[in-house]
């Protein structure tokens, strides 16, 4: 059994609900590029003591990996939103098996089923 219109639509609207919390969260410490790419800006206030340069560099540190994680799960829900315009969505990319409901409801950016 396909996804229904209806439920394509309720999928699209998760995703977009998710796409905009994670851009919301990359917006608070990267800037986006022309390209779309973020950023993670080195903080502009470098203090006078080791000990604060030392805070603000495992800071920009922190930043970067956690830029580098939603950028990917960014990158996962737009491909999701691309397979629903495409017709692919719910359709496991390895076997051609569809992706059970509750796989979907629970991470609607599966590309995947459990087992492959």
């Amino acid at each position: 059994m396909s996804l229904t219109q209806e439920q394509l639509e309720h999928f699209k609207q998760k995703l977009l609900a998710e796409k905009s919390r994670l851009e919301d969260e990359l917006s608070r410490f990267a800037r986006k590029d022309e390209s779309g790419d973020y950023h993670t800006e080195f903080p502009e206030d470098i203090g006078s003591r080791n000990d604060e340069n030392a805070s603000e560099v495992e800071e920009y540190a922190d930043n970067l990996a956690l830029e580098q994680s939603l950028e990917g799960q960014l990158r996962e829900v737009n491909d999701a939103l691309a397979r629903i315009e495409k017709g692919t969505y719910g359709v496991c990319e390895k076997t051609g098996r569809e992706i059970p409901l509750e796989r979907l409801e629970a991470y609607p950016a599966a590309r995947t089923v459990v087992d492959a």
